[in-house]
């Protein structure tokens, strides 16, 4: 089915729904995915209505987390209509106020504030049961990412014997750091442009069909180490190491040093900025979506800086730092 048709078909969805009243349907936000939203306005309300083609996006499960999030106390989108079978869903609308664009320099310490007190819920009041685990598989295929997509699709780099044996030395480092840290709810893409600033509740929390059993940091280090906005390091490692204490406090970390938990923090980062500067590749490659190219060079930034902390990734960094950022720099300005 066609764009246009699955609109038609969501029209008469939602007018079945909502009455026969003259419904507006305008684009509400753009989106990395298969899935498409829509603000729909009629005698002055506003609602969002999700199309998630089946065959691409399972709307069910965004449906039942965003249930299950809201009733530990996040605040998620109140589901009031779905069509499972045609990948619809007509959801409360949390605004238009992401964080991305309300982030400064007199607002950050507020906001995220408010992100780590919903992240905090989350991860200790969120239940676990059915969720998939992110275990050494799932770390495995997302660091492939980067090699697939970035080194071989965009950048068309051969990986010889050399690079590879590097590349799965790395890895390795990176998922047994994962594997070894407590095991929390892990929403997986926990970031400025999935938070949204309401007027109560704060933060909106969207994008969360994705959700994980995994590693307690990989959502702080998502948010303080976004792909989308960068801060001075030192004002990230308090944030961080504000979280430590709070993790500490609540049970969620029982006799863990705080260098212990810097390190998690910082390879947990690298593992997912990894994968996301894989993912910027493909969406641009695959789908089209040029505008995540100017992305990566702040995703592979975080990389570095964390590479030439830990001597065991300081060869993978002069690597990463040397002819793939010469390449990188090379096929951006070609994309410019």
């Amino acid at each position: 089915m066609g764009v246009s048709d699955r609109t038609a078909v969501l029209r008469s969805w939602l007018s079945d729904v909502l009455g026969p009243e003259s419904l507006e349907l305008t684009p509400a936000s753009s989106d990395a995915s298969f899935r498409r939203y829509w603000r729909v306005r009629r005698a002055g309300e506003t609602w969002i209505a999700m199309d998630a083609p089946p065959e691409f996006e399972d709307c069910g499960r965004y449906a039942d987390l965003a249930r299950r999030f809201r009733a530990c106390g996040l605040n998620t989108p109140e589901i009031h209509a779905e069509f499972r079978e045609q990948g619809f869903l007509l959801i409360s609308d949390l605004g238009d106020r992401v964080y991305l664009g309300e982030l400064n320099e007199q607002s950050a310490d507020r906001l995220y504030g408010d992100a780590l007190d919903a992240l905090e819920t989350l991860q200790t009041r969120a239940p676990v049961d059915g969720l998939p685990q992110y275990d050494t598989a799932l770390l495995t295929r997302e660091l492939g990412l980067f090699r697939e997509w970035l080194l071989q699709g965009l950048l068309e780099r051969p990986l010889d014997a050399r690079d590879c044996e590097r590349l799965d030395r790395v890895e390795s480092v990176l998922i047994a750091s994962a594997l070894e840290q407590p095991r929390v709810c892990v929403h997986r893409d926990y970031h400025s442009r999935n938070l949204m600033l309401t007027e109560a509740g704060n933060p909106g929390v969207l994008d969360f069909q994705d959700a994980v059993v995994g590693p307690i940091t990989y959502d702080l280090v998502s948010l303080l180490r976004d792909c989308y906005i960068a801060w001075p390091e030192a004002r990230v490692r308090d944030w961080a190491l504000g979280y430590f204490q709070r993790a500490c406090a609540s049970g969620l970390l029982n006799a863990v040093e705080a260098e212990r938990f810097e390190r998690w923090f910082d390879l947990m980062g690298m593992q997912r900025h990894l994968k996301a500067s894989g993912i910027f590749a493909r969406l641009s490659l695959r789908d089209g979506k040029h505008g995540y190219l100017a992305d990566i060079p702040r995703t592979l930034g975080y990389v570095l800086d964390v590479a030439g902390r830990y001597p065991e990734l300081r060869e993978f960094g002069d690597w990463l730092g040397g002819p793939v950022s010469a390449a990188l720099e090379s096929r951006l300005a070609m994309a410019a």
